[in-house]
């Protein structure tokens, strides 16, 4: 059984998480710059088993989704393509920058770290990652 892989895919810096080995925690792993993601999960897949990518799913309070779909459309038929070994699951991502920045705060980190905005993104991912995990979506599998 392969990890879990999580993206919090952003225009300029994607946030990534991964579970242990054993799927039971999630963990901020790494910001990478987006235009390096390709060759980043290439290098991470050879070295770490993985079986599903969870892409963060951009979504409005009304369910529908946001304007920013079309990128993460895109990335998960380049994820479908680069890695067909591999499930990839989009989830709901509503308010885990929110939820992130409060966690930062919660956890201690000094103000002038809490600007980080890559610190911001894993954690992120993160939250997104816990939340497929909690997910009767995972559950039911």
């Amino acid at each position: 059984m392969g990890r879990i892989l999580a993206i919090d895919y952003g225009t300029r810096r994607t946030g990534i998480a991964v579970t242990d080995p054993l799927r039971i925690i999630a963990s901020p792993l790494e910001t990478v710059p987006t235009h390096e993601l390709t060759g980043w999960l290439k290098v991470y897949f050879a070295a770490e088993p993985t079986d599903i990518i969870v892409v963060g799913k951009p979504t409005r309070m009304d369910g529908t989704p946001s304007e920013t779909m079309a990128p993460i459309e895109a990335l998960v038929k380049k994820l479908r393509t680069d890695h067909p070994d591999k499930t990839i699951v989009l989830h709901d991502e509503r308010f885990t920058s929110k939820l992130a920045q409060r966690a930062i705060i919660d956890g201690g980190v000094p103000k002038m770290a809490r600007r980080d905005k890559a610190l911001v993104d894993k954690v992120s991912a993160a939250i997104i990652l816990q939340g497929y995990l909690d997910s009767t979506q995972y559950n039911s599998r």
